[in-house]
């Protein structure tokens, strides 16, 4: 019987299951949102929201113990700064579990887990390649169309230069 035996093994050794949980912990708390397997989300919660109780708590201590836990101060600074005061009202349930699909191969069950009440951010466009950026800028300079011989030199100078 597996009385007070609680968490998962995950089928990884001890010090493989506990690096696994600082970087899956920091990462959760840098992006507020990751896409992880179901078993994995549910372990992951567990550690993330000690980590945001550490945080409510703002002492010197609190603050040295997730620094021994998470792996960037960037986002100990973020926790205890601005994930904190989003939960200073609420009594836990700090994170949120949907699941998503199966994945293809080995049927596991993929989850998000995220941090209840995020701000949602609106997508940034995605940047043109150089190739795509340069394509768009001869578009113009096909055979069989005229321009300026001026205006494909500055076009061919840009190019260069940014090369």
């Amino acid at each position: 019987m597996r009385h007070n035996c609680s968490g998962r093994k995950l089928s990884r050794t001890t010090s493989h299951r506990l690096a696994l949980m600082r970087n899956m912990v920091t990462s959760l708390l840098e992006h507020e949102r990751i896409e992880t397997t179901l078993a994995k989300a549910k372990e992951l919660r567990m550690e993330a929201e000690r980590m945001i109780t550490l945080a409510k708590k703002g002492d010197l201590h609190a603050q040295r113990q997730a620094l021994a836990f998470i792996r960037d101060k960037k986002v100990v600074y973020k926790l205890f700064g601005e994930i904190k005061d989003r939960y200073l009202e609420r009594n836990g349930g700090y994170t949120q579990i949907t699941k998503l699909r199966y994945r293809k191969g080995d049927c596991a069950p993929i989850s998000v887990i995220e941090l209840v009440g995020r701000s949602e951010e609106v997508k940034t466009k995605k940047k043109k390649s150089r190739a795509k950026q340069a394509m768009d800028k001869v578009k113009g300079l096909m055979p069989g169309q005229k321009k300026d011989k001026d205006e494909v030199k500055k076009v061919v100078e840009e190019l260069k230069e940014k090369a």
